[in-house]
């Protein structure tokens, strides 16, 4: 039997799971950072690493509470309604809650106390999330040619993310940046299409509250989330 060894941690601006982008990439401007675990901090670990400008990184679904697993899950994506097969999806209810995403890797520090830390961007993982493994990124992994099935996204479509900058406050523009751009993917689940309906997102220490209505998304408002036990 095959035990996996948590080797590290990340550490990213998402507290919750509501508002990840689903899958890595999507919004450039999300960062994180991979944090070893004691026993792993050996910076000869990552000896040529700082040749590739981008890593696979294995984690773990650590935040799915389900107990067995389904062959059929309903993904988000079609609605929440339609069943395809588990190995047909991305879904964190699998026989092994295993992730994999593949990240750029912006920079590696040497830190004397917390060992060699990788900077990261364009995260879809939840901090505090277990990481298993790391490997390089090779271009032969690209393939342009793939067909991503139900995957892609109807016609390319984003939503139009609308807000009143100067009821906001003193939030800076980086800040903003990467939230409307979050925002654009459409957090909601598909079968979620209630106009009425105000929804609630966590990134960083802001709570944003928002409407959609057809393709347009209005942000009601943003503040400092409290993280009060």
């Amino acid at each position: 039997m095959v035990r996996l060894k948590k080797i590290a941690h990340i550490k990213s601006d998402f507290p919750a799971k509501f508002g990840i982008p689903r899958q890595s990439g999507l919004v450039g401007g999300a960062e994180a950072s991979v944090v070893f675990e004691e026993g792993y901090r050996n910076p000869e670990a990552l000896r040529g690493l700082e040749g590739f400008s981008h890593i696979w990184i294995l984690w773990g679904f650590s935040a799915s509470e389900q107990d067995g697993w389904s062959p059929t899950v309903r993904p988000p994506r079609l609605g929440g309604n339609v069943r395809v097969g588990v190995f047909a999806s991305r879904s964190p209810y699998r026989p092994n809650p295993i992730g994999i995403s593949p990240v750029k890797l912006e920079a590696i520090e040497y830190n004397a106390e917390a060992g060699p830390i990788l900077h990261i961007s364009g995260v879809d993982m939840m901090d505090g999330t277990p990481v298993y493994d790391i490997k390089p990124y090779v271009p032969t992994d690209s393939h342009p040619e793939a067909v991503t099935g139900f995957a892609a996204a109807p016609n390319g479509v984003r939503l139009q993310v609308q807000m009143d900058r100067e009821k906001l406050g003193a939030i800076p523009d980086g800040d903003i940046a990467v939230i409307c751009a979050l925002l654009r993917e459409d957090p909601r689940p598909a079968y979620h299409n209630d106009p009425e309906r105000t929804y609630g997102m966590e990134y960083k220490d802001y709570e944003i509250k928002f409407t959609v209505s057809g393709n347009v998304l209005q942000v009601t408002d943003i503040r400092t989330a409290d993280r009060r036990e």
